[in-house]
């Protein structure tokens, strides 16, 4: 099946790499034009752990969408601050005539302290990211999703810790539970326009995120410079099926559905990908 997003406008955030460029790629491979927005940039409290995204990866983003001969509106912007998604927003519609789906993607992962250790920078920064940056995704376009009155979808990340308890996570732990929150408050509000938003909920994904050795010393604290191959028989042992992690495209396969008429009754879901991460 082809073109099942065909004609329609999706708003990305966190697109310059991960899974927000294969949300891209994946939504514009069925007909879909993008609006894609990325901080692109290090962010102090991340770079101990793994790199921010750079505007060059917010290019390569561009580049992939445009391979395939769909159009996209990139640009650096930083959802912590309001103003400056909401002109992405009006850029993209001004430019592309509408928006009809919106990936609230961009996050980030701090890890590694029991919660009465964590620092005011840090549980500031993740919450301000994660909770408040969703927010004010959902904010930028919710006007132009109901004025267009075409219904639409909203698909914000969460996570498998956005489900259960994780320790040495308490700051993304619980803003990915917030973002359940959220989402079903928006299910509730919007629906009456025809516009549906959901959860989904990755088990660990192979991006930077994850895939460093900041992450793998986690699971392995005696290993002093643990290796991606070291790790992934550990990481294996948290999911159900005999996998480490799962793909980008896992993730982007789920936004697709979620943003396609075929979820058309679909809103106020938890979407698990995450290969019984939760079953355990």
């Amino acid at each position: 099946m082809t073109g099942r997003v065909a004609g329609k406008v999706a708003f990305i955030t966190g697109a310059a790499r991960g899974q927000g460029r294969s949300h891209a790629i994946r939504l514009a491979e069925e007909g879909a034009d993008i609006v894609a927005l990325d901080v692109a940039e290090d962010i102090e409290s991340v770079t101990r752990f793994y790199p921010g995204a750079t505007e060059d990866d917010l290019a390569e983003t561009v580049r992939a969408v445009e391979a395939l001969d769909r159009r996209i509106i990139a640009r650096k912007a930083d959802v912590r601050n309001f103003d400056a998604v909401k002109a992405v927003v009006d850029e993209g519609i001004a430019e592309l005539g509408r928006i009809d789906i919106v990936a609230a993607n961009a996050g980030i992962f701090l890890f590694g302290d029991e919660t009465h250790l964590v620092s005011e920078r840090d549980w500031d920064d993740v919450l301000d990211i994660n909770l408040k940056g969703v927010w004010h995704t959902c904010k930028a376009v919710t006007p132009h999703l109901i004025e267009q009155g075409t219904g639409g979808s909203i698909v914000i990340t969460s996570s498998t810790a956005g489900l259960k308890g994780t320790p040495n996570v308490a700051p993304y732990t619980a803003s990915k539970h917030a973002v359940v929150g959220l989402m079903r408050t928006l299910a509730l509000e919007l629906g009456p326009h025809g516009i549906r938003v959901n959860t989904v909920h990755p088990t660990g994904v192979a991006t930077d995120m994850i895939l460093n050795e900041a992450c793998f010393r986690l699971f392995l604290p005696d290993v002093e410079h643990p290796t991606q191959e070291q790790a992934a028989p550990v990481f294996a042992t948290t999911n159900v099926l005999p996998v480490p992690w799962i793909e980008p495209i896992d993730i982007s396969n789920a936004v697709l559905y979620l943003a396609s008429d075929e979820a058309r009754y679909v809103t106020g879901t938890e979407l698990k990908v995450d290969a019984g991460y939760t079953l355990r």
